[in-house]
């Protein structure tokens, strides 16, 4: 198994059908190959930060999830709710209509919101949902999300087609520079896809697939 890999990994599981049974699933494995996080949606934060107490793995939840199109008060407001239930990681959507329209301004508040409700208590990923966006758009996201404090970029919900891409993935890693973490989610289930992202710049992968992943084996597993 390859423990470095596993420890880049945040173990995802985020569809609106997860049972309890799964996320017990996704916490005992997560701590028996030592992932980086648990990736899961709000409502399994605090039953999951009870369930790997003790562990170094990370909770890991989504703020505005998967549109980007709640108001900046409420994922502020939601930022705040998932720390006191122990979430130590939150990726947050952008607002992927508003960086359309050209409207920057709104885009960067919106981020800079979850960064001042998260500072000193949980890292910010911010999910630009790269399948949404030209090569601009992708760019000028990016800026936004390092103008507003964030500490990684993030590719995809996994809920708008497409996925990560190593294309991707070097832009993102080119416009932040090399002190802003990149991670890769969206469709990434074996190994030599989560090497070659990881090679393309990614320090952190998003993956339900996990095990198979550090395992080495084929999935056929869904972000």
């Amino acid at each position: 198994m390859n423990e470095k890999l596993a420890g880049m990994i945040d173990h995802t599981a985020l569809k609106p059908d997860t049972t309890k049974e799964q996320i017990d699933k996704l916490c005992s494995e997560a701590k028996e190959y030592k992932f980086a996080s648990v990736c899961i949606n709000p409502t399994w934060v605090n039953y999951s930060s009870k369930q790997l107490e003790g562990s170094e793995v990370k909770v890991c939840t989504v703020i505005g999830f998967p549109l980007g199109a709640t108001t900046t008060e409420v994922k502020a407001f939601e930022t705040n709710d998932v720390i006191e239930k122990g979430a130590t990681e939150v990726d947050m959507v952008i607002n992927i209509g508003a960086l359309k329209d050209g409207n920057h301004s709104l885009v960067e508040e919106d981020i800079k919101a979850v960064v001042d409700a998260a500072r000193g208590n949980a890292l910010v990923k911010v999910i630009i949902e790269t399948s949404l966006l030209t090569d601009d758009e992708k760019v000028k996201a990016c800026e936004l999300a390092v103008s507003a404090g964030a500490d990684y970029v993030k590719t995809s919900t996994g809920f708008s087609g497409g996925g990560a891409t190593v294309e991707d993935i070097k832009l993102m890693r080119k416009t932040v520079g090399p002190d802003i973490g990149v991670k890769a989610s969206g469709g990434v289930r074996d190994l030599k896809s989560a090497e070659d992202l990881i090679e393309a710049g990614a320090t952190r992968i998003g993956a339900s697939s996990g095990v198979s992943i550090v395992q080495g084996e084929q999935s056929n597993t869904d972000y």
